[in-house]
């Protein structure tokens, strides 16, 4: 008796953004595995296979939207499923990483809810994680195995470049925390000058920040204001506001997950900012849509990645060789 020892890779998707999944197995040159999902009566999740899946390499693709939780808990589900059903390994891809943001104790009696899902995935059978611009870099050493960090500055600086490379730049980060992001978006801006935005935050009211002043110089340039999020929408305006305040020649806001929690649409909307560039890690509904809005696919990357995983190859190789 022979045993085959060549590799199957097999991708799998959630419901919560299937779009993204497809075009990812399309750049694969692959199909999706056939997928039963379903609720039943009372809200509980049942996922089903209909294709075995015993010893394949399984990359299982599910961005964490809203409603949160419920597609969290059909991720771990299928997850489950896969191990059960004696996948060879199962790596969990993550374009947006659900509670990320709550990734320490601001004050006692705190989750760290970030660690928590690292848990709930590894005891659900998963091997290893892919995740797009995850909120802090810390959150890699929650999981216990390999976590490949993948970042879409490549393809939203490259899109900045094109578009406003011939005007003076400068980047701007919307507070001091995320100055080393912004110096990765100078770098490879050609060394455009850094700023960034003072601001405080009350950590017993989410979502809501006070933009106080802009350290640096911004007069007469195209600020570049990058984030790796933006959800309701209110940080990034006021900062674009600072901003256009301090003589900026305009903004142009970058950032990877576009939440867009309400009332993100009307804010960015009517806000002085020339344009909001973002990546399609998240669905956007139509009706959160605007003509100032841009959306990148972060669909190459993530294949990219799944094809240097399954091969054994470099995913650092990804990024030309920045960090």
């Amino acid at each position: 008796m022979k045993r085959a020892t060549e590799k199957n890779l097999m991708v799998f998707s959630g419901r919560a953004h299937p779009g993204l999944a497809e075009e990812v197995a399309e750049q694969l040159g692959i199909g999706l595995v056939p997928t039963s999902a379903y609720e039943f009566a009372n809200s509980e999740i049942y996922v089903r296979f209909e294709e075995s899946v015993r010893g394949c390499d399984a990359f299982v693709i599910q961005s964490h939207t809203a409603p949160v939780n419920e597609w969290i808990m059909e991720h771990l589900i299928m997850v489950d499923a896969l191990k059960r059903a004696s996948a060879q390994r199962i790596t969990v891809v993550l374009p947006f990483y659900g509670y990320a943001r709550q990734d320490k104790k601001h004050r006692g009696r705190e989750p760290i809810s970030a660690r928590l899902m690292a848990d709930l995935f590894k005891t659900a059978g998963a091997d290893r994680l892919i995740a797009v611009d995850l909120h802090t870099s810390q959150i890699q050493g929650f999981f216990n195995g390999p976590v490949d960090h993948l970042m879409a500055l490549p393809i939203l600086s490259k899109y900045v470049k094109e578009k406003y490379g011939d005007e003076p730049l400068a980047v701007v980060s919307p507070d001091a925390g995320r100055i080393k992001v912004a110096e990765q978006w100078s770098n490879r801006l050609g060394g455009a000058p850094l700023a960034f935005i003072h601001k405080t935050r009350d950590i017993s009211r989410p979502n809501e920040s006070v933009a106080n002043r802009v350290v640096g110089e911004v007069a007469g340039r195209m600020c570049v204001l990058v984030d790796d999020m933006i959800d309701t929408g209110g940080t990034i305006v006021k900062a674009t506001e600072a901003l256009m305040a301090d003589g900026a020649a305009g903004v142009v806001i970058a950032a990877t997950h576009a939440i867009l929690s309400d009332p993100a649409t009307d804010r960015l909307k009517n806000c002085p900012a020339t344009e909001i560039v973002v990546t399609n890690t998240l669905p956007i509904p139509a009706e959160r849509h605007f003509d100032k809005l841009t959306c990148l696919s972060i669909a190459p990357l993530i294949s990219r990645a799944i094809r240097e995983v399954f091969e054994d190859g470099s995913v650092t190789s990804l990024f030309d060789g920045h960090a």
